[in-house]
C-alpha cells in the first residue's frame, strides 16, 4: 500500500502500512493542507500567516508555523514518510509521489471521464472519481481563507455527480437513482440540472404527476430564493412530459506433506461467456476460508451449471493445493453413479492402494473424511441426482471446498449456498454467439443473431447448437437458421448437433417426473400460457388446488418450472422456458388425443368465465349484455374467488397475458363458444378496457377468426360489435363507426333485437365523442325503443342517460336533467354503483354549464368517490377531472393543478387519447387563468394536436375557443377574432351549446 495524502473529507496522510498518521489540531492540519492543495509550488511564509491567522497574527507567528512544519515532519518521519515538506525561500513547498493526493487522482479521473468513449466507461470513471470522497472537503478546519479552494472542490463534486447520473441515466438506470436523486434535490433545491435529471427518472418510472409536481416545486423555489423562474431546459422538459413526449423514454503453504494430490478437473471451457456476477459469487465463497465450504449450482437441462463449475473450479485451483477431485454422477441418466463407486475412484486418487479400499461404502466414506480432514482439497461434483447421492461424498472438516451442480436444489442438505443458474442476459448470449461463430459474422447480421440468441430463450446449451451448426455451415447466412428456428414445430429438431441435443436434456428430466407432473407439463406447454398459478394446472390435471400445487411444486425441483414472484394478490406464480413449452406440446401430441387436450384448455377458459361472472355478478355494469347460450364453466374454489373479489381489476391485470394466450390457443382449438363468451362478457373498461388494447384486440380477432371458422353468424356478429367498441375505446371514431355498421347489419340479418340495440347504442356514443349530436341522437333514440320492446331497464337506463349527456351537448338542458334523474334513480333502485356514479359525474358536467359549480364540485367528487371504491381508475380520473374544471370556475386553481397533472398521468398511463386531450385542455385553461401563457399555450397546443389526430372537430373547436382567449391576452385581437369566427362555425354545424353561449357572452363551460 502507498502512502496517500487525502484533502477530500478531513484532512488525513495514510502510510504504508495503512495506519492514518496523528497530524495534531487545526492549525497544523491546515498548514499541511495548503502545501497540499499547493504542492509542487513554493507557499510564501507571508501567504501562510494570512492562512492560519486571517484576523490578528500573533508576533510569534512566523516561530509558530516553523514548529509546526518541524511537528509534522517528525509525525510524518516516525511512519517513514520523509522529504514531503521542504523549505523553500520564502516559504516552504510540498514535494509528493505522483498520484499520492486524492484531489489530484480526482480530478485525473473526472478529466478522463470527460474523454471516455462510451457511457459505460464514464460512469465507472466518474464513480471511481467520487468514491474518494469521504466527507465534505478539509473537513473539520472550520472557517479559513481556504474555504474559496473548499467551494471549488465541492463544485467539482457536485459536477461530477451531475455528470455521473447524466450517464447513468443515458444507461437506462433510472430506477436506480430516483432516491439519490431525492436527496440530492432536497440538498440543493435551486440545481436546475439535478431537478431536471430527477424529473425524468420520476417520468420513465411511470411517476408522471410526482415529476410534474417536481417542476411546481422547482417554480416555487427558484421565486421564493432567487427571484427567478426555471430555465428554459428545465421549462422545455416540464412540457415534454405534459406532451408524453416518447424521447423522454428513451443492461495453505506449500510446505505441507501431501500423500498424493489429484488433479481430475475436467478442461475448462475456452469459450466460456459472462456469467460474472456468479462466478465471482462462488470464487469469493470458496475461497474464504470457511469451513466446510459446499456450493450447490443449480438450473434447468442446458443453463451452463457444468460449465460455470468447471470455470470456477479452474479459477479456485491455486487455492486447494492439496488436490482438485471430479466426479460425473449422471443424477438425471438411467444409471446414476453410485456413491460406494465414486468413493472408491476418490480413494485410489488420494493414495490409498487399490487393495486397502474397504468394501462398504460406509467404511470408504469414514476413510474418505479422514484422508482430507485438514487439507485443502476441492470436490467437484457434477449432474447431482438428490441428496442421498451427495452425502457420503461430502468432507467431513474445514479446509476444502464443494461445489455440486444439480437439476434438483437438493434442499435437504445443511449448511450450503445455493446458485440458481437461470439463462443469460442477452449481451451475455450475444458473446457466446460471437465466440462461437466470430465476431465478423456476427456483426453483419447482428440483429438477426438476437433473434437467435431469443429464439433459444438465451439457454446456453440451445445457443451453443446454434452457433456450433453455423459454424460448420460457413455459408449458411444466420437468416436461415433464424427463420427455420422461428417454426415452433421444428424448433426442437434445429437445436440437435453431434451428441447435443436441447430436447434429450428435458427428456431426463422429463422421466424423472411422477405421472400428475408429466401431465401437468404435457397440457401447460399446450395451453401455452407465459405465467401461470396453480389454479391454471388445477383445472389443466382437474385436481384440487391442493394437490395442483404439490404438482407444480414437483416441477420446479426438476427444474422444469421457474418460480416467477407472489403476485399483488397473494398468488403464487410461475413460469415455463419457451423450448420446456415446446417439449411439453410435443409430449402433448405425442400422449395425448386432440379431444383430451382440447377439453383441458376449455377448463382452464371455463375457470377464466367463472370468475368473470362472480365479479360481474358482485360489480355489475351499466351497459346493455349480451345474450349467449350459457357455456359450462369450471368450478372455482372460493379461496379463488375471495381472492379476485377483494382485487379483481389486479387479478385481471395480472392474468391478461395468460388470458390472451389461452383465448388464442381455445380459438385455435375451436371452443369458439368459449372465447366468444369471454370476448364478450361485459366486464367494463376497467379489466380488459381502454388500457389493454392490445390484450382486447388479439382476443377479439382470435373470437372473431374461430366464429367465422364456425359458421357462428351471431358469434361473427357479436365479436364484430366488440370490435366496434374496441375502437372507441381507442378514439378511434371513423373505424369505429364502421365496424358498428357492420355489426348492426349482421344483427338485422339475423333479426336479433338485442344485438342492433347494442350496435346502435355504440354508434350513438361514438358519433357523441366525434362531436356529431343529432346523429347521435337518432342511433340512441332506435336503440332505446328497441330495448324498451324487449323490456331492458338497465340497458334502458343506459341509454337514457346517454341521450341525456347528447341533449347536455346540444344545451337542451331541462329534457337533459329530466333523464340524468330518471337514470340516477333506477341505477340506485337496481344497486348498479357505476351506473350511479357514471350518471353523478354526467350531472357534475351539467350543473357547472349551467353555472353551478358548487353541486358540480358535490356530484364529482361523490363519482370519483365510487369509482375508487370500484378500483376503476380511468373514470375516476374523469371524475377528477370534471372536479377540478369545477373548481376551476370558481378560481381555484391552487386546488386543481396537482390533481389535474395526475389525471393526465392516469391518462397517459392507460392510453386514454380522450382523457388525454381533456386533461391537456383543461391544464391550458388553468394555467390562462394563473396567467402563465406560456403553458397555457403548450397545453392547449398539444391538446388540439390530439383533437385532430382523432378527428373531433368539436373538441378541437373547443380548444380553440380557449386558444383564443390566450391571443385576447396577449393583445393578438385580430387573430383572436379570426379563431372565434371559425369556432363559431364548427359549434353551429354540430348543434353544440357553445354557439348559444357565444350569441349570449355566456363563458366556457
Amino acid at each position: 500500500m502507498a502512502v496517500e495524502f487525502r484533502l477530500l473529507g478531513p484532512v488525513e496522510v495514510t502510510a504504508a502500512t495503512g495506519v492514518s498518521v496523528p497530524l495534531g489540531g487545526a492549525k497544523p492540519q491546515t498548514l499541511l493542507a495548503t502545501l497540499l492543495l499547493e504542492h509542487g509550488h513554493i507557499v510564501p511564509m507571508a501567504r501562510l500567516i494570512d492562512i492560519l491567522w486571517p484576523d490578528d497574527p500573533p508576533e510569534t507567528a512566523k516561530a509558530a508555523i516553523q514548529t509546526y512544519v518541524k511537528t509534522l515532519r517528525q509525525a510524518l518521519a516516525r511512519y517513514g514518510i520523509t522529504d514531503v515538506i521542504v523549505t523553500r525561500a520564502p516559504g516552504y513547498m510540498a514535494q509528493l509521489p505522483v498520484g499520492s493526493l486524492d484531489v489530484d487522482r480526482f480530478e485525473q479521473l473526472l478529466a478522463k471521464a470527460r474523454q471516455a468513449s462510451n457511457l459505460q466507461e464514464t460512469s465507472d470513471l466518474l464513480g471511481a472519481a467520487l468514491a474518494l470522497w469521504r466527507g465534505p472537503a478539509l473537513a473539520g478546519l472550520g472557517t479559513s481563507p481556504l474555504g474559496g479552494e473548499v467551494a471549488r472542490l465541492e463544485q467539482l463534486r457536485l459536477t461530477a455527480t451531475e455528470e455521473r447520473i447524466e450517464a447513468d441515466l443515458a444507461l437506462g438506470r433510472h430506477g436506480e437513482l430516483v432516491s439519490e436523486l431525492a436527496a440530492l434535490v432536497g440538498r440543493h433545491p435551486v440545481n436546475e440540472r439535478l431537478r431536471a435529471q430527477y424529473m425524468t427518472a420520476l417520468y420513465r418510472l411511470g411517476r408522471q404527476s410526482d415529476a410534474l409536481a417536481g417542476f411546481r416545486e422547482s417554480r416555487e423555489v427558484l421565486a421564493e430564493e432567487l427571484g427567478v423562474d426555471p430555465g428554459p431546459e428545465l421549462t422545455e422538459l416540464y412540457h415534454a412530459i405534459l406532451r408524453g413526449d416518447p424521447a423522454l423514454l428513451a443492461p495453505p503453504s506449500g510446505d505441507t506433506v501431501r500423500v498424493a494430490a489429484p488433479a481430475q478437473l475436467p478442461l475448462a471451457p475456452a469459450d466460456f461467456t459472462g456469467r460474472a456476477a456468479e462466478t465471482s459469487a462462488l470464487v469469493t465463497a470458496l475461497t474464504a476460508g470457511a469451513s466446510p465450504v459446499i456450493q450447490v449450482v443449480a438450473g434447468r437441462a442446458g443453463t451452463g451449471k457444468s460449465a460455470l463449475a468447471v470455470h470456477v473450479a479452474h479459477r479456485v485451483a491455486a487455492a486447494f493445493p492439496d488436490g482438485q477431485l471430479y466426479a460425473e454422477l449422471r443424477g438425471m441418466g438411467e444409471t446414476p453413479a453410485d456413491a460406494g463407486e465414486v468413493l472408491g475412484r476418490f480413494l485410489t486418487a488420494l493414495g490409498v492402494e487399490p487393495s486397502a479400499v474397504p468394501a462398504g461404502t460406509p467404511e470408504r466414506a469414514e476413510l474418505y473424511r479422514s484422508l482430507l480432514a485438514g487439507r485443502r482439497v476441492l470436490v467437484l461434483l457434477d449432474d447431482a441426482a438428490d441428496e442421498r447421492q451427495v452425502r457420503p461424498l461430502l468432507p467431513g472438516g474445514p479446509g476444502g471446498g464443494v461445489l455440486i451442480t444439480s437439476r434438483n436444489r437438493l434442499g435437504g442438505l445443511g449448511g450450503v449456498r445455493r446458485t440458481d443458474l437461470d439463462v443469460l442476459d442477452p449481451a451475455e448470449a450475444i458473446e457466446l454467439l460471437v465466440r462461437i461463430v466470430g465476431p465478423e459474422r456476427v456483426a453483419a447480421e447482428e440483429p438477426v443473431a438476437r433473434e437467435i440468441a431469443e429464439l433459444c430463450g438465451r439457454l446456453p446449451l440451445a445457443i451453443r447448437i446454434a452457433g456450433a451448426r453455423l459454424a460448420t455451415r460457413q455459408r449458411w447466412p444466420l437468416r436461415l437458421l433464424a427463420d427455420r428456428l422461428t417454426d415452433e414445430r421444428r424448433r426442437l429438431d434445429e437445436l440437435a448437433i453431434a451428441d447435443l441435443e436441447v430436447r434429450a436434456g428435458f427428456e431426463l428430466s422429463y422421466r424423472g417426473l411422477d405421472d400428475d407432473a408429466r401431465l401437468a407439463l404435457r397440457r401447460l406447454g399446450h395451453l401455452g400460457v407465459p405465467e401461470f398459478s396453480p389454479w391454471i394446472v388445477a383445472w389443466l390435471n382437474d385436481v384440487p388446488a391442493t394437490l395442483a400445487e404439490d404438482i407444480v411444486e414437483r416441477l420446479v425441483d426438476a427444474q422444469l418450472v421457474d418460480f416467477s414472484r407472489v403476485d399483488d394478490i397473494g398468488t403464487l406464480r410461475y413460469r415455463m422456458h419457451d423450448l420446456v413449452r415446446i417439449y411439453g406440446s410435443e409430449r402433448a401430441e405425442a400422449e395425448e388425443s386432440p379431444e383430451t387436450v382440447s377439453a383441458a384448455v376449455g377448463r382452464v377458459l371455463g375457470g377464466w368465465l367463472s370468475v368473470a361472472k362472480q365479479v360481474t355478478a358482485h360489480v355489475p355494469s351499466d351497459e346493455i349484455g349480451w345474450r349467449r347460450p350459457a357455456v359450462a364453466a369450471s368450478p372455482v374454489p372460493r379461496e379463488l374467488v375471495a381472492q379476485v373479489l377483494a382485487a379483481p381489476h389486479d387479478w385481471f391485470d395480472i392474468e391478461r397475458p395468460a388470458l390472451v394466450v389461452g383465448l388464442e390457443r381455445a380459438a385455435a382449438l375451436g371452443l369458439h363458444d368459449l372465447v366468444c363468451q369471454f370476448a364478450s362478457a361485459r366486464l367494463g373498461p376497467s379489466f380488459l378496457g381502454v388500457n389493454r388494447f392490445e390484450a382486447r384486440e388479439r382476443i377479439n380477432q382470435a373470437a372473431l377468426a374461430a366464429a367465422r371458422r364456425a359458421g357462428d353468424q351471431n358469434g361473427v356478429a357479436t365479436m364484430l360489435a366488440e370490435l366496434g367498441q374496441l375502437r372507441y375505446d381507442q378514439d378511434r371514431f371513423p373505424e369505429a363507426r364502421r365496424v358498428l355498421g357492420e355489426a348492426l347489419g349482421a344483427f338485422r340479418e339475423l333479426g336479433d333485437a338485442r344485438g342492433q340495440a347494442v350496435a346502435l347504442a355504440g354508434l350513438g356514443i361514438t358519433c357523441r365523442e366525434a362531436g356529431r349530436l343529432v346523429e347521435s341522437l337518432h342511433f340512441l333514440d332506435q336503440a332505446t325503443t328497441l330495448l324498451a320492446e324487449l323490456g331492458e331497464d338497465v340497458g334502458t337506463f343506459y341509454l337514457l342517460r346517454l341521450a341525456a349527456s347528447v341533449r347536455l351537448e346540444l344545451g337542451d338542458y331541462p329534457t337533459a336533467w329530466s333523464g340524468l334523474e330518471q337514470s340516477l334513480a333506477a341505477y340506485r333502485r337496481l344497486g348498479s354503483p357505476r351506473g350511479e356514479a357514471v350518471t353523478l359525474r354526467t350531472m357534475s358536467l351539467f350543473h357547472r354549464a349551467t353555472g353551478r359549480y358548487v353541486p358540480a364540485i358535490e356530484t364529482a367528487e361523490a363519482a370519483a368517490a365510487i369509482f375508487a371504491r370500484l378500483g376503476d381508475k380511468l373514470m375516476e380520473a374523469h371524475s377528477i377531472r370534471a372536479l377540478a374544471k369545477a373548481r376551476l370556475r370558481l378560481g381555484r386553481t391552487d386546488l386543481a393543478l396537482a390533481p389535474l397533472e395526475g389525471v393526465l398521468s392516469t391518462c397517459q398511463a392507460m392510453g386514454d387519447r380522450w382523457g388525454l386531450g381533456m386533461a391537456l385542455r383543461t391544464l391550458g385553461e388553468l394555467h390562462l387563468a394563473d396567467g402563465d401563457l406560456t403553458d397555457a399555450a403548450a397545453c392547449l397546443t398539444a391538446a388540439m394536436d390530439v383533437w385532430r389526430d382523432m378527428e373531433a372537430p368539436l373538441w378541437l373547436a373547443r380548444t380553440e375557443r380557449d386558444l383564443a382567449l390566450l391571443h385576447e391576452a396577449r393583445g393578438e385581437t385580430e387573430t383572436a377574432a379570426e379563431i372565434r369566427a371559425r369556432v363559431v362555425k364548427v359549434f353551429h354545424d354540430h348543434g353544440a351549446r357553445e354557439y348559444a353561449e357565444l350569441a349570449e357572452g355566456a363563458p366556457a363551460s
